[in-house]
């Protein structure tokens, strides 16, 4: 019974109060996402609005706090799409959040202006309004830190594809620097993106070079030789260069077989070990200065 008394006194004080509300809501929202050009007048004055109707039908419904109910799965969407706007906009998880504070004391400051307001009846809608915006913040955060993940993978992704680029230096020979280390996910896409270019390119030849990684374990030499394997298996020679001492001996204390899989000190020399199983013949027309 409190809780339905406290909604019906916001409800009548949202209802007089509605013009004062809706002006400070929009002079913060100016404040704070105006100045710095995230959202335009007109975009405010419609979230404004529109966030007082979804309050109303919010206020009506049986149970505030019931996130499968229509009424605030709608308020939740309305403060998601908000967030989205925001952040991909450039702005500041941390704006949001005050902003979304602002919109709880403007119903707070709403029920100062009525002093027939018992104790009783303000301490419930207190409690009311703090349950209530402590949910939709949670409902924000989740949707932010969504946004977070989403945009990281993404430029972890680009980077993988980027920071191991696949070049045919010649017909049928392609090269692949690989550099840093090797995970099961990195593998996986350069193994992909590997087999479609020996397919696309009828590469005869793929001169894996390893002159950038840095350290080697028994996962990163089994990654490696799942590569050497993929290959051969789609009828090209793979070719392992720049193999540093110091990776040579991790690779003998681990007993990697590399038996089976041509290696050459440098680049340079796998890229001639390349043409000359294809009868590639490379001159020089002249000499350096």
């Amino acid at each position: 019974m409190a809780t339905d008394n406290a909604k019906a006194i916001l409800i009548e004080q949202l209802k007089l109060q509605i013009g004062n509300i809706s002006s400070a809501i929009e002079k913060q929202g100016q404040s704070v996402f105006g100045s710095s050009n995230l959202l335009s007048t007109d975009e405010i004055t419609d979230f404004s609005l529109e966030f007082l109707e979804l309050m109303v039908m919010l206020l009506n419904s049986s149970d505030l706090q019931d996130r499968r109910q229509p009424t605030f799965r709608a308020i939740s969407a309305f403060f998601n799409n908000m967030s989205r706007q925001i952040l991909v906009r450039g702005g500041k998880m941390e704006d949001l959040v005050r902003y979304i504070q602002f919109l709880q004391r403007s119903f707070i400051e709403a029920l100062q202006e009525d002093s027939s307001i018992s104790v009783d009846d303000t301490r419930s809608i207190l409690l009311l309004l703090s349950s209530l915006f402590n949910e939709l913040t949670l409902e924000v955060f989740q949707t932010y830190l969504g946004e977070k993940e989403s945009t990281i993978e993404a430029q972890q992704n680009e980077l993988r594809e980027t920071a191991t680029p696949i070049t045919e230096i010649w017909d049928g020979v392609l090269t692949l620097p690989i550099i840093g280390m090797l995970d099961s996910s990195r593998t996986m896409l350069v193994m992909e993106a590997l087999l479609n270019r020996i397919a696309s390119e009828r590469a005869s030849a793929v001169v894996m070079d390893v002159t950038g990684v840095r350290s080697i374990d028994s996962q990163v030499s089994h990654h490696l030789i799942q590569m050497v394997r993929a290959i051969q298996l789609m009828g090209a020679d793979a070719i392992l260069t720049g193999i540093r001492p110091e990776i040579a001996r991790a690779l003998t204390s681990l007993n990697i077989d590399l038996g089976s899989v041509t290696t050459r000190a440098t680049l340079s020399d796998g890229l001639k070990e390349a043409f000359r199983r294809l009868n590639i013949q490379v001159t020089t027309t002249g000499q350096r200065q």
